[in-house]
């Protein structure tokens, strides 16, 4: 039964409060939501609270041993240095629910075309270690769900987050039926890349229009060729001028219309859309968050 309108993956969970020093990258996760309601581009009845992950799916993607590690709190110092935060309960319980919420996007999204979740598009998880503030790739346990429930037999994964999504390319190297595009800062984090299906590097400091042609130029040849059944949208806004790691010049206008591109074509394709929010570390939060909330105002204006 379909509820033809936009779902959106959020808990209070998301914006887990970690200890000084560390806080900064979550705020984001409770102004989204905040802020779609306030200003009444969303409703309640948007947001779903997904649950928690059960351990038998993220084995489909991620090594025992590694999810007891989490399950434990016996990560090592070193494994907690390469994640970025340091190990809670809580923490592991954070992530095991965006998982659930990127899967729970799927069924929305096959029946409305389109549907997100404020966080996730933690492309820097490997199966048996996390990094780059990634525990478990939730991108890639969804795919592996649809894989084993027979839901898709071909999936596009389009991140466009400044990072490249390393994890995620290493976990599905040798799958046929995931596809990895990732479009990242050449000179940007992680500084060994893994090989994506296709990577397309950026110099410094390229702007919107370069951006954006080349985004035109390679989408709709790469949706022709793979023919998904489902696509992963990665929205990073780490890709802005004002992202103070990002190296890219890209305006709020041109993330925006990035959002557009991806999703016109997607929803021209017929191809459903799942989104994980991705990666932004501008100074100012307030850029942050109404750079994400662009992404949930086009998704709304396109599909709905």
């Amino acid at each position: 039964m379909t509820t033809n309108i936009l779902k959106i993956a959020y808990d209070s969970i998301y914006a887990y409060p970690l200890p000084e020093g560390h806080r900064f990258p979550m705020l984001k996760y409770e102004l989204i939501p905040a802020q779609l309601l306030h200003e009444g581009t969303i409703a309640d009845n948007n947001i779903f609270s997904p649950a928690v992950c059960p351990d038998e799916i993220i084995l489909w993607t991620h090594d025992k041993a590694y999810l007891e590690r989490l399950h434990n709190q016996t990560l090592s110092a070193k494994e907690q240095r390469h994640i970025g935060f340091p190990q809670s309960q809580a923490l592991t319980q954070r992530e095991l629910i965006i998982a659930q919420g990127t899967i729970d996007c799927c069924h929305y999204a096959m029946q409305n075309g389109v549907a997100m979740n404020v966080a996730g598009g933690t492309h820097h998880a490997f199966a048996d270690r996390g990094e780059g503030f990634c525990m478990l790739n939730d991108i890639a346990i969804a795919a592996n769900y649809l894989l084993h429930k027979d839901l898709a037999q071909q999936i596009l994964i389009i991140d466009l987050d400044v990072h490249q999504g390393n994890g995620t390319a290493r976990l599905f190297e040798n799958e046929k039926r995931v596809f990895t595009f990732s479009m990242h800062g050449e000179h940007n984090y992680p500084f060994h890349k893994e090989k994506s299906d296709l990577d397309v590097p950026l110099k410094d400091g390229i702007g919107d229009t370069e951006y954006l042609d080349l985004l035109k130029a390679i989408l709709p040849k790469l949706i022709d060729e793979v023919k998904p059944d489902i696509a992963f949208f990665l929205s990073g806004v780490d890709i802005l001028a004002t992202d103070r790691y990002g190296k890219l010049k890209v305006s709020m206008d041109g993330c925006r219309q990035r959002d557009a591109v991806v999703f016109n074509l997607l929803k021209q394709h017929r191809i459903p859309c799942v989104v994980s929010m991705g990666g932004g570390y501008s100074a100012d939060v307030k850029i942050i968050t109404e750079a994400h909330c662009n992404t949930f105002r086009m998704a709304l204006k396109l599909f709905f």
